[in-house]
């Protein structure tokens, strides 16, 4: 236990990391790979809003006229959850069960959509942020209700 401790001490004054870092080769490929990782979180991105923007589109044709009804959002990250299609196919029956008319084609089109789409935090495990999203996160599919 105290060998541990005096050892630790020896580390941390040993060299700062950050002096190091600027003369670190690697560095520029790491930069590289970043740029590269922010340009496939990109396009991913955007896929996941198409996604949810379809998925608006289709709520709306779902539930014209009836829109009180409509469920609060679908949850495209509690979808990709689920370890099977047929278990989505159930989430999405009850998500949309007080619909009246038939969900079946756009469950069915969803689950194709859904195919090669990520979740949000493994596009984002890079430790890139996206400011620029964090809006569309929380209220991406929900309707003001009509009273």
């Amino acid at each position: 236990m105290e060998a541990n401790r005096v050892e630790r001490q020896c580390e941390n004054t040993a060299h700062s990391p950050n002096r190091d870092a600027v003369r670190d080769p690697g560095l520029s490929l790491q930069k590289r790979h970043a740029r590269v990782t922010v340009k496939y979180n990109r396009k991913e991105l955007q896929k996941r809003l198409d996604v949810e923007k379809w998925i608006d589109g289709g709520l709306d044709k779902l539930y014209q006229g009836r829109e009180e009804e409509m469920p609060e959002e679908v949850n495209i990250d509690d979808l990709l959850a689920l370890p099977s299609n047929k278990e989505r196919v159930q989430r999405l029956q009850e998500i949309l069960q007080s619909c009246g008319n038939d969900t079946d084609a756009f469950i069915k089109e969803l689950l194709e959509k859904l195919e090669g789409l990520h979740k949000q935090e493994e596009l984002q495990n890079d430790g890139i942020e996206h400011p620029h999203l964090h809006g569309y996160r929380h209220h991406h599919l929900s309707h003001p209700h009509h009273h």
